[in-house]
């Protein structure tokens, strides 16, 4: 565990310290056009969720006939020169291939996923994917506010520093990193499974993964409005400034961290995996109003520690679905719920553009406020039908993986 935990920490540093300068940099290339920066924007994360949506099953497959090591070692490298090849970046062009590959090497993470089920008995596994929280939000605190100041200095810097940072966890990864999966369980590649369709014919495999799928795709779904109009919502309403928004996003991780860390095990443990999925879906769809209603800055803060316990949510999810997988399946597993995930990602940064830009260009009024905020209410009402979906989720019989062993060979 904790080879992997500093492994996804610096995966994720590298990815957050771009993230308060990207949709900067868009806006200068689209001329200072808000509405015209947000929707490249939106295509932008839709793109990026199409690679993963194709590539997460296979990057899943491959690690299960390969091991998890090699697909996260060469992700990273990867991954560091893509960050190279955007910080290059003439225009929109080069900067859209740049998240192309993106999007591709960071399919790697459902590997990581993987590598946890590997490692981790299943009545434990919901406390330990809390921690994979934790990693996250410590990447998550440290990236943003770091690229936000380095932003400061020039835009482009923090692509390199973000560079340095995946080609730095390949060579630990190269050198620390062990494998998790042993040999005698690895499993044949097959085209059939590795690609969407048969990841979604994998879910129906049991009928209990059926809802999580659900739940998933609707959390992940609602997740997108943050990243996809966070920076130029808070920018268009409340007239921050670079570093203001990079020690936001880290102020979001501090709070992630603390209940990926914190929250998880004493809840699950006390109250089971379901009532810890229900909070987090509730908490998260309470944050996302506060956030569309937020009138001033101070209400915009007081909805991050709130929206933050949505964290709840996935660690519950993933000890509820990595339960009913066998052990060689568990790559497989991720990858198909990688797919799940990439389809919302995909809907949602265009969606939640669009409800942006049309909210800001038809200066239409709602309770007093600007429907700037009108792709956050959006974001809670997908939260609350997912909270009605996770009403009817069962948990396992027995925490013995329900379907029969897949054969390694």
């Amino acid at each position: 565990m904790a080879f992997i935990l500093v492994t996804i920490m610096l995966d994720m540093l590298a990815m957050s310290l771009v993230i308060p300068v990207l949709p900067r940099l868009v806006l200068g290339f689209m001329q200072n056009d808000t509405a015209s920066a947000s929707r490249i924007i939106g295509i932008f994360g839709t793109c990026w969720a199409l690679m993963q949506f194709i590539f997460s099953p296979i990057m899943g497959a491959l690690s299960d006939r390969f091991g998890r090591r090699p697909v996260v070692l060469i992700s990273n490298i990867g991954l560091g020169l893509d960050y190279i090849m955007m910080a290059l970046a003439p225009g929109i062009g080069l900067l859209f291939v740049g998240r192309l590959i993106s999007g591709v090497t960071a399919a790697s993470m459902s590997t990581a996923q993987a590598y946890i089920a590997d490692v981790t008995p299943p009545e434990k596994r919901a406390a330990n994917y809390g921690l994979m929280s934790v990693a996250f939000g410590l990447g998550f605190i440290l990236g943003p506010a770091f690229g936000g100041l380095l932003g400061q200095i020039n835009p482009r810097l923090p692509f390199w520093v973000a560079a340095g940072f995946s080609l730095t966890n390949a060579l630990y990864g190269f050198f620390i990193l062990p494998e998790s999966l042993p040999k005698e369980q690895c499993r044949p590649f097959s085209w059939r499974k590795a690609n969407a369709l048969g990841a979604f014919k994998f879910l129906r495999s049991d009928a209990g993964l059926a809802p999580l799928a659900v739940i998933h795709f609707l959390f992940w779904l609602s997740r997108a409005a943050f990243p996809a109009i966070m920076v130029l919502y808070v920018t268009y309403r409340y007239g921050w400034n670079i570093a203001t928004v990079g020690l936001t996003f880290g102020g979001v991780g501090l709070c992630s961290m603390i209940v990926g860390g914190g929250l998880v095990k004493p809840i699950v443990a006390k109250f089971g995996e379901k009532i810890c999925l229900i909070a987090g879906l509730v908490f998260g769809a309470l944050g996302m109003a506060v956030f569309g209603f937020a009138s001033t800055a101070l209400v915009f803060w007081v909805g991050v520690p709130i929206m933050s316990l949505m964290g709840l949510t996935a660690p519950a999810l993933q000890g509820l679905m990595t339960r009913r997988i066998a052990p060689n399946a568990q790559g497989e597993l991720q990858g198909a719920f990688g797919s799940v995930m990439a389809l919302a990602q995909m809907v949602g940064p265009g969606l939640f553009s669009f409800v942006f830009a049309e909210g800001i260009a038809t200066h239409q009024t709602l309770l007093g406020g600007r429907l700037a905020g009108a792709p956050f209410f959006v974001a809670a009402l997908l939260l609350a039908v997912a909270t009605g979906v996770g009403l009817f989720v069962t948990q396992p019989v027995r925490s013995a993986h329900a379907p029969k062993p897949v054969a390694s060979g």
